[in-house]
């Protein structure tokens, strides 16, 4: 996943009227996917395998066979639908996976460090970052968000605005099979946020009556909130933590909740809320961005702050007494550039607004939970799981402060896909010093697309660059070559996938479309090189924010490493994530190795402007 910012257009008065009409997206043309798919995996596999996959892959695109015909009803799908990649990309990425949210699929941003002197003080933040959250649901619900434009596009180039909606309006319902995305109907009125405080949760309103809560307001119920969890008197169930099981478990245990008229009663109010805000103990750890990075994704576990949290809604903003305060999104509803966007607005235009509490206002309501005996189970059950997912995640946050984005954009290339064959170097160099010699066990690489695998594969491998202050400088000018071929074809792989030309998402359509039509699954999609393929082993997304704060989330496979990174001008930050119990797997160490071959790249790209530049 790749995650591009864009350009906002600061001047909507001069958009045209047609300004919202948005193209749909394309479907790619059949042998155009089908040869760069053969293309991506030549090294992913031995040879043998791959000349199976070649015919294999042949026969699906001959003329009148199984890829011709799924690419027409593919093409019937798409005058249909105003999306056709959509509810496949949503199912397959999202719906249908049963792991887990925290770490397995919610990724979290982490807010600058808060200096809060006493607990009030982190109640006054959070009184401030609930009355953002009504005013920017104010401006998604009037439609007067300022229109987004793609970068590098014509003026009347927009980008679609309709996952704005789906911020305070949706809702992942578990399921036994799938998970079910609910969108509620946009409405007018404020609405409710949940708040989350010592694992109980209550509903506070955002308008009593017809008046919208002052900051005072709110704080004044913030305040009541937490004088109330100090006592055990009313003290109901952890039932947060069922949301942190995996997604069958928590359909199980839900089904049983919404037997009760109570469960079902405090379930719908979660459901509707416009967001969490939860009210984190300190956690007692050292405040390093690693740790502040696991405490915001899976909140410590059930004896730190990991009860305090409901991940089935897209939006939990975590405000920690200690000062650790992110937030944590269930991803499904819409892109991390539109939880950028909104977050970056938050806390910008942070709301302080006057006026005294009123004293008649009505406390908040706690959602009451009734628990039986087998839902008891599913708590200790669900407590234990995320113990050991707590344990099992390696953390590392590292700043390459070297150079940043301003220096590779001198040597004339991509930021981002310099970053990406850096990544990939490292991910090949942990590899051989594990002990594979070179080219074995190629599968075990970075999933990439088309030419540029190819070519950084070629680059990583046999231009060692990691003894590039011995080689000469023909060498030097060999690999430079190589370095840059990547790079462009990088490049050239994100604007397809931007222009909705991207392989990955074609054959994911003519597969599914083939499930859709209840037809026998074509040969390439049971092949072995489909599924080595699609195990990726590093998963990366480009979240650059303006301000201080980044984006983490954890692997995406047991044997994988999750990598977040922010390109700034003078310093590039990363977010590396994997699982301490897989044997093949270290966030340290991929961090070492990156922060070499960064600094190896600097060196080559250096020699060779010298001796480019050198007269003869």
């Amino acid at each position: 996943v790749l995650v591009q910012r864009s350009e906002r257009n600061t001047d909507t008065h001069q958009l045209p009227s047609d300004f919202t009409m948005l193209l749909k997206l394309p479907v790619p043309d059949l042998q155009h996917t089908l040869d760069a798919y053969l293309r991506s995996v030549k090294h992913l596999v031995p040879e043998t395998q791959f000349l199976k996959t070649k015919a294999i892959v042949e026969t699906f695109g001959k003329h009148g066979g199984a890829g011709e015909r799924l690419q027409k009803l593919l093409l019937e799908k798409r005058e249909k639908t105003e999306n056709w990649v959509f509810d496949f990309w949503l199912e397959d990425m999202y719906l249908k996976n049963r792991l887990a949210l925290p770490v397995n699929s919610s990724p979290a941003l982490v807010f600058p460090k808060q200096s809060f002197r006493d607990i009030k003080e982190s109640l006054v933040f959070a009184a401030r970052l609930i009355l953002s959250v009504s005013q920017y649901k104010a401006a998604v619900d009037g439609k007067t968000l300022l229109l987004d434009v793609a970068r590098g596009q014509k003026a009347d180039s927009p980008l679609c605005m309709d996952q704005n909606k789906h911020l305070f309006s949706s809702y992942r319902r578990a399921g036994l099979k799938q998970d079910t995305l609910i969108t509620a109907d946009s409405v007018s009125d404020a609405g409710h946020v949940i708040v989350a405080c010592k694992n109980q949760f209550f509903v506070l309103n955002l308008m009593e009556g017809s008046c919208k809560l002052n900051e005072a307001d709110v704080q004044a119920q913030l305040e009541w909130i937490y004088e109330q969890t100090l006592s055990t008197e009313q003290k109901q169930p952890a039932v947060g933590l069922l949301t942190a099981e995996d997604r069958m478990d928590w359909a199980r245990a839900r089904d049983q909740l919404l037997k009760d008229p109570v469960n079902r009663e405090s379930v719908e109010l979660m459901e509707r809320c416009v967001c969490v805000v939860c009210l984190d103990d300190p956690a007692g750890l050292e405040p390093s961005d690693a740790n502040r990075a696991a405490l915001v994704l899976h909140g410590g576990g059930h004896h730190k702050n990991g009860a305090n949290r409901w991940y089935d809604k897209p939006l939990q903003f975590v405000i920690g007494a200690d000062g650790v305060c992110g937030v944590v999104c269930e991803h499904s509803p819409f892109e991390g550039i539109v939880l950028v966007q909104c977050t970056e607005h938050l806390l910008k235009d942070m709301c302080q607004s006057s006026g005294r509490s009123a004293s008649e206002l009505p406390h908040p309501h706690r959602l009451l939970w009734k628990c039986s005996p087998r839902i008891q189970g599913a708590l200790a059950s669900a407590a234990d799981h995320l113990h050991r997912l707590v344990r099992n995640l390696d953390m590392n946050v590292f700043t390459f402060a070297v150079y940043g984005k301003e220096f590779i954009k001198q040597q004339k290339m991509s930021p981002d896909a310099y970053i990406q064959l850096a990544l990939q170097l490292t991910r090949v160099h942990l590899r051989e010093r594990a002990g594979f010699r070179e080219g074995h066990d190629r599968r075990r690489n970075i999933h990439s697309g088309f030419t540029f695998f190819r070519l950084s594969f070629i680059f990583c491998h046999k231009h060692r660059i990691s003894s590039v202050n011995l080689s000469s400088s023909s060498q030097d000018a060999e690999k430079m070559e190589k370095l840059r071929a990547a790079v462009d074809a990088q490049s050239k792989v994100t604007a397809l996938a931007v222009t909705g030309m991207g392989t990955d998402n074609h054959l994911l359509g003519l597969r599914d479309i083939a499930k859709e039509m209840k037809m026998e699954t074509p040969d390439i999609f049971s092949d072995e090189t489909y599924h080595i393929s699609n195990h990726f082993m590093l998963s990366t997304s480009q979240v650059p924010t303006a301000e201080e704060m980044f984006c983490c989330y954890g692997p995406v496979v047991p044997d994988g490493y999750g990598v977040c990174y922010n390109p700034r001008p003078a310093h590039v930050l990363f977010c590396v994530s994997s699982f301490r119990e897989s044997k093949e797997t270290c966030s340290g160490l991929f961090v070492k190795a990156l922060d070499e071959g960064l600094q190896d790249m600097r060196i080559l790209c250096t020699k060779h402007t010298d001796h480019r530049n050198t007269p003869k």
